[in-house]
């Protein structure tokens, strides 16, 4: 695939990512304020538009990321990119704890 069609390809599934999120907002309002932890990054995110993926709930940005992927043939399942995001998840995972619990403490003071 030359370097236009994969220009065009992504954007396509960026567009259709951010579609899914005006439609599940449109659907239920209450969703564009509901948070979860990406099972993918380990970020939190938006709930509108998130998409699930086997036994995987992806945000977004994962949701971009799984499907260039598998549209280019770098990954043949999600299994393989929550695999590869592991360092990833762990960081996120050890900044909000100890973010938290920094602004507990301040807020403590």
């Amino acid at each position: 695939m030359n370097k236009d069609k994969l220009l065009e390809k992504i954007e396509e599934i960026q567009e259709s990512v951010k579609q899914m999120i005006q439609d599940d907002i449109e659907e239920n309002p209450e969703v564009a304020f509901e948070g979860f932890q990406c099972d993918c990054c380990g970020e939190t995110g938006i709930l509108a538009g998130s998409v699930i993926y086997e036994d995987y709930r992806l945000c977004n940005d994962c949701a971009v990321i799984a499907e260039v992927g598998l549209e280019l043939k770098k990954i043949n399942n999600i299994q393989e990119l929550i695999d590869s995001m592991e360092e990833k998840r762990f960081e996120a995972l050890y900044t909000s704890i100890f973010d938290s619990s920094t602004s507990n403490s301040e807020s403590s003071n």
